[in-house]
């Protein structure tokens, strides 16, 4: 196998923790390969020990696990841990059936309908399942006639009992009788498992219900293949569990389901908490999760009653249990005399009358029989005393003994109540027997235990591997031998006699002075040198023997006390002497036979109970169920791969998949083969053939190869059974279906002609009926299209002339309306335009005004300074001149300015004689307005304030007017001698802004600047340097109050703009107005319409065309009226007819029938025209 594993190939490799784990090989260098696993890490393992691994196998895994690709250890194990996940519990292995106890309820898996379908499919023709091997089993048995049985096995806490309890109900259910028949054997066989497992079943480390005894239920079937009698065979109970428990193990069950029953029977027999018992009390775990001990009572007594046990004998059963309680709760204390003991308090005083009373004996005498021995001698008969120790060992065989045999009288009352079929020779046994086990402390039971394990492993190895090959060798087919592991030599160990670990402990039991030392000391010579025998270190009495299954550590401490099987004397007298008949039943008297001897080995009996059971299996063929384990924890959902393996190895699966694969798992006789598979070749039965000869006739005709004929049998590969039983019953099937095919065909052509007389009939009578209704309908139907045509006629005639006048009507009056909303918008368009131009020319005029005045204030400023430079002081007369002339030019612009506001309030009140009737939106025009000169005027106030913050700024003011007179006149008559000066003058006073002339600080300062001018002005000067000087600052003072008219200037001029800008956006929502005007009255329109769409329709009703007038329509289009009032009717979309006149010759038209839509209009126009709330203008109001 090594040489088929490359780089990139998918492998199994060992690993410690999970046993397997896949991966993929990176490189392989010699007989190493380097694996990347799916975990990540790298590993180097040897070629020889990986295992190619199936990269496409289903992701649900395989239900045959002999159909895998690559049959060895970690492919099962994937295989079985794959299907566990999709809770498939159940896989075959050949014809092995492998159970993963899934730790949890299935009940889809085990309900009524699974067991139907199950019924009538053959084998591996479903899913794997229990009910599949008890169906095999039980066809076999019937078609075949040949006993068999289904070995159940596997470790403590694997499920036998669920599954046997599950196998007992199928086969119920397979051979039951009808529910009508009242109690039938199958009922009490099902029932007696509650019994059963409530006195024998108890809680232990692996297991929270194992069994604690074996048993073999034989169901006994008739010739009709029904349930017709049954036996239970128990083997070794374990008596020593009833007075010792470990932590955290229970006792038997029945022990706690009696502390939980109802209040009456707790009261009856004086019983309280499991806490306060001996017996009970030894371990900390009371309660199981998921069990309720009361429940659990009452179903303990009802299957009693099934199995047929009375009720007066189900209270001494119980009775006789809460007995073995109280026993365990005497305790004893050192006598007066040396080694003898008594009662150690009153408590043990109270629990030894309650155990005399329920077992119905004498209370002196049970103390007596617990405390005292009777010895007897050839000469006479000694009573001696026990010591507390004694006394207590005595006290628990008492309870022991009691016990086993209360258990051993529930099996036979089963057995006596189910009853047994002698004439039955039909019969499937059922095997549920303890596991495999290995625990810290290892007693005698459990090696009884594993002994009889070793044997079930050995008949398995027998019937998989010897008989297998036995079978080739005898038939004398092509056949190569298989190696397998054989448990011969450990059974030989256990029970080879003499020399056996049985014998010597019989042996050992019949010596007086024999101990557990001397006991193991003997095994240590005997089996020295054996394989299967160590001698551990550093112990006295124990052993170790390497099972089939694992090695296990004994403790024989107790094995000579637990070997021998006698009751004390005083004991047996004391119950049988019992007032109760069900307790003195259970210690009958003894033979004399048996008062001889009182020794009884328990190994020895169970030894010959193993051997008789093996007899039995031998007798029949088995079927396998091997039950496994997934994990420790009892968790569902879990499984410990470690586990299982090992499992799996010592329950010789793997073994068992080797051989069967290799081998051929299916023989038939001649005979048996031709009388299933002859109908395959029926020329067969034409001639006279040899029963080899023929059989091969039906394998080639079939296409079979790979097969074997040996002496007497046919032996088929894994599979060609199956292929055989498809073709068998594909030949059955066509021969049921010709014949179902005749039958049917001849019943259907009966009742065909039948039905064909009936129906012509019926269909007869029916067209007839029909006929007549269709013809009365179609006579009404023909006068009411008559009677319709000619009234909607005369409707749609009055609908016309009503709907012709309304829209007539409807038509002039919105676009009258519409007419008048565009000539509003018109005339406020036109007044917001004339208002615009005389504001933007008064605003372009001023600024105008201001600029020229002040330029020509600067130049003649500037001309009258050049000009006294040239003239000096001769010109006084000159002076006053020009001051008049300055005064004229100062009254000149006054006038010019009372001009200004004259033309500005001129072009207002022609705005507002141009705005008609418009009043109401000229209010807040004005107001704008009067806010605009008052803020002129204001702004001129500051504006002045600012050019002087001394004194006296309106006498500045005035002051720099006549100076700027003055100065103009002066400059007109010397602008052309002076020219070249002024030239010079210029540059200098640029000279001097570059430079920062000190006289621009002085400017800041008109009141000052004027005082220099009146003293430049006064007659007396005293030099022309002084007055010139004067006069720049004079002239800088000028030309800084000028710049600051000009900035005002420029203010209004800025806050002009921006009422310019305020009214055109006023202009706007004006405009936006008339555009929701607009919108209004298309939406009115439209409303309009479909209010006379609603009056048309119930015009045209019959009941309401003679009383209810039309109403107006109006479409949608009307919308384009408003863009063109002045076009024509022709050009609107309307196209309603005039009104048609009444009798007197005037319009019909009813003034009324608008009267919602006028009124309409003019709360939508009040709306819109807020300001003209006097008018109130409607738009069919003018019209009407």
């Amino acid at each position: 196998m090594a040489e088929n594993i490359l780089v990139d190939s998918h492998v199994w490799v060992e690993d410690p923790e999970v046993a397997w784990i896949d991966g993929v090989v990176l490189n392989i260098k010699g007989d190493e390969a380097e694996v990347k696993t799916n975990d990540g890490r790298e590993v180097i393992a040897n070629l020889s020990k990986l295992h190619p691994k199936d990269a496409e196998a289903p992701s649900e895994g395989v239900e045959d696990m002999t159909r895998l690709s690559y049959l060895h250890e970690p492919a099962v194990l994937d295989n079985l841990a794959t299907r566990y996940e999709l809770n498939e519990i159940y896989t075959y292995t050949g014809n092995i059936l492998i159970a993963v106890n899934p730790f949890q309820g299935l009940p889809h898996l085990y309900d009524a309908e699974v067991m139907e379908k199950y019924k009538d499919a053959s084998f591996k023709e479903l899913s794997p399942h229990v009910f599949a091997i008890g169906g095999i089993a039980y066809r076999e048995m019937i078609n075949e006639g040949r006993n068999k049985c289904i070995l159940v096995s596997g470790e403590s806490g694997s499920g036998k009992t669920e599954t046997t309890k599950m196998l007992m109900r199928y086969l119920a259910y397979f051979g039951g009788h009808s529910a009508a028949e009242g109690r039938t054997v199958e009922n009490q066989v099902l029932e007696s498992n509650p019994v059963l497992e409530a006195f024998g079943n108890a809680k232990t480390v692996k297991n929270n219900n194992s069994s604690r005894f074996g048993k073999f239920v034989e169901i006994q079937f008739d010739e009709a293949g029904r349930i017709s009698g049954a036996a239970i065979r128990t083997y070794l109970l374990e008596r020593s569990r009833v007075c010792q428990v470990s932590d955290p193990e229970r006792n038997y069950h029945c022990f706690y389901l009696l502390c939980a029953a109802p209040p009456e029977d707790v009261e009856r027999f004086k019983l309280g908490d499991p806490k306060s018992f001996r017996y009970l009390n030894q371990s900390s775990c009371y309660e199981l999760d998921g069990v309720n001990d009361a429940e659990e009572y009452l179903a303990t007594r009802r299957a009693m009653d099934v199995v047929g046990i009375s009720e007066k004998e189900q209270d001494a059963i119980f009775r006789v249990v809460a007995a073995i309680l109280h026993l365990g709760n005497i305790e004893f204390s050192k006598g007066e005399d040396a080694d003898s003991s008594s009662l150690k308090d009153e408590q043990s005083t109270f629990h030894l009358q309650m155990t005399s009373e329920l077992l119905m004996c004498d209370p002196h005498s049970l103390e007596d029989a617990l405390c005292k021995r009777m010895m007897v001698t050839p000469e006479e008969v000694i009573k001696r005393s026990l010591d507390p120790l004694g006394a207590a060992v005595s006290r628990d065989g008492l309870a022991k003994t009691i016990y086993s045999r209360l258990f051993d009288w529930l099996v036979n009352k089963i057995n006596i109540s189910i009853g047994q079929d002698s004439q039955s020779t039909r019969l499937i046994g059922v095997l549920d027997i303890y596991g495999f086990e290995s625990f810290k402390t290892n007693s005698f039971e459990q090696f009884c235990i594993n002994y009889t394990n070793e044997k079930l492993q050995q008949h398995f190895n027998q019937h998989v591997f010897k008989m297998e090959q036995g079978e080739y060798q005898k038939e004398e087919i092509d056949w190569s031998y298989v190696e397998f592991i054989d448990n011969q030599d450990v059974v030989d160990l256990i029970e080879k006699k003499p020399g056996g670990i049985i014998a010597l402990l019989d042996e050992a039991c019949m010596l007086p002075r024999s101990t557990p030392e001397t006991f193991s000391e003997k095994l240590y010579q005997t089996f020295r040198d054996h394989k299967r025998f160590i001698k551990p270190k550093l112990t006295r009495s124990d052993f170790t023997l390497i099972h089939y299954a694992g090695d296990v550590r004994y403790q024989s401490d107790q094995f000579l006390d637990k070997n021998k099987d006698y009751v004390v004397a005083e004991h047996q007298d004391l119950l049988h002497a019992s007032k109760c008949s069900f307790v003195a039943g259970l210690f009958p008297p003894l033979s004399k036979e048996s008062s001889k001897s009182k020794f009884s080995s328990i190994g020895a009996r169970f030894k010959l109970q193993l051997q008789q059971l093996m007899e039995t299996l031998n007798s029949t063929e088995p079927h396998y169920i091997r039950c496994v384990k997934p994990n420790n924890l009892l968790q569902p959902t879990v499984f410990d791969n470690s586990n299982v393996l090992h499992q799996l190895r010592s329950g010789g699966v793997l073994e068992a998949i080797r051989v069967k694969c290799a081998g051929y798992p299916t023989n038939r006789t001649f005979i048996e083969f031709l009388n299933r598979f002859v109908i395959l070749a029926p020329e067969i039965l034409k001639g006279e053939y040899e029963a080899d000869v023929a059989c091969k006739w039906i394998l080639e005709k079939k296409g079979l190869t790979g097969y074997q004929i040996g002496k007497s049998k046919v032996f088929l590969r894994a599979g060609q059974m199956a292929e055989l039983d498809a073709h068998r019953t594909r030949v059955h099937g066509e021969a049921a279906r010709m014949i179902q095919e005749k039958v049917r065909a001849r019943l259907t052509r009966e009742r065909y002609v039948l039905m064909r007389k009936a129906s012509v009939n019926i269909q007869a009578t029916w067209r007839a009926n029909i006929a007549r209704k269709i013809s009365r309908y179609m006579k009404r139907e023909e006068a009411a299209i008559k009677i319709q045509k000619n009234l909607r006629r005369q409707i749609a005639k009055k609908d016309y002339g009503r709907t012709k006048s309304s829209a007539l009507t409807l038509q002039s009056g919105v676009r009258t309306m519409a007419a008048r909303h565009e000539f509003r918008h018109k005339l406020k368009t036109r007044a917001a335009t004339k208002i615009q131009a005389y504001w933007r020319g008064y605003s372009a005029i001023s600024d105008y005004k201001k600029l020229k005045r002040a330029s020509l204030v600067y130049q003649s400023k500037l001309r009258g300074r050049i000009a006294r430079k040239q003239l000096g002081p001769a010109c006084q007369v000159e002076r006053k001149e020009e001051t008049e002339n300055e005064r004229k030019v100062e009254v000149s612009i006054q006038s010019e300015d009372e001009l200004d506001k004259t033309f500005a309030v001129h072009s207002e009140k022609s705005d507002d004689s141009e705005s008609g009737d418009e009043q109401k939106p000229k209010l807040p025009i004005e107001a704008e307005d009067e806010l605009d000169k008052s803020f002129v005027v204001h702004s001129e106030k500051s504006d002045d304030s600012e050019s002087g913050d001394e004194q006296k700024p309106k006498l500045s003011i005035e002051v720099e007017d006549e100076l700027d007179k003055t100065f103009v006149v002066h400059s007109e008559h010397s602008d052309d001698e002076d020219t070249e000066h002024a030239r010079q003058t210029k540059h200098s006073i640029q000279r001097d802004d570059e430079t920062g002339n000190p006289f621009l600080d002085d400017s800041e300062k008109p009141y000052n600047n004027f005082s220099v001018v009146s003293h430049i002005t006064d007659p007396v000067r005293d030099t022309e340097l002084e007055s010139l000087t004067a006069e720049v600052d004079m002239l800088k003072a000028l030309l800084q109050v000028e710049k600051q008219r000009a900035d005002i200037s420029e203010r209004k001029c800025a806050e002009a703009r921006e009422l310019g800008e305020r009214r055109r956006k006023r202009l706007e929502e004006t405009e936006r107005r008339v555009y929701q005007l607009q919108d209004s009255l298309n939406r009115l329109l439209y409303s309009m319409s479909d209010q006379f769409s609603q009056l048309k329709s119930i015009l045209r009703s019959p009941s309401m065309s003679s009383t209810l007038p039309s109403g107006p329509v109006v479409r949608d289009d009307l919308a384009d009226s408003s863009e063109n009032s002045e076009a024509s009717s022709s050009d609107s979309d309307f196209t309603f007819p005039a009104p048609f006149p009444s009798e007197d010759g005037q319009s019909a038209y009813n003034p009324n029938q608008l009267q919602v839509i006028v009124q309409d209009l003019s709360t939508t126009e009040a709306k819109g025209t807020e300001n003209y709330e006097s008018e109130k203008e409607g738009g069919f109001e003018d019209y009407f």
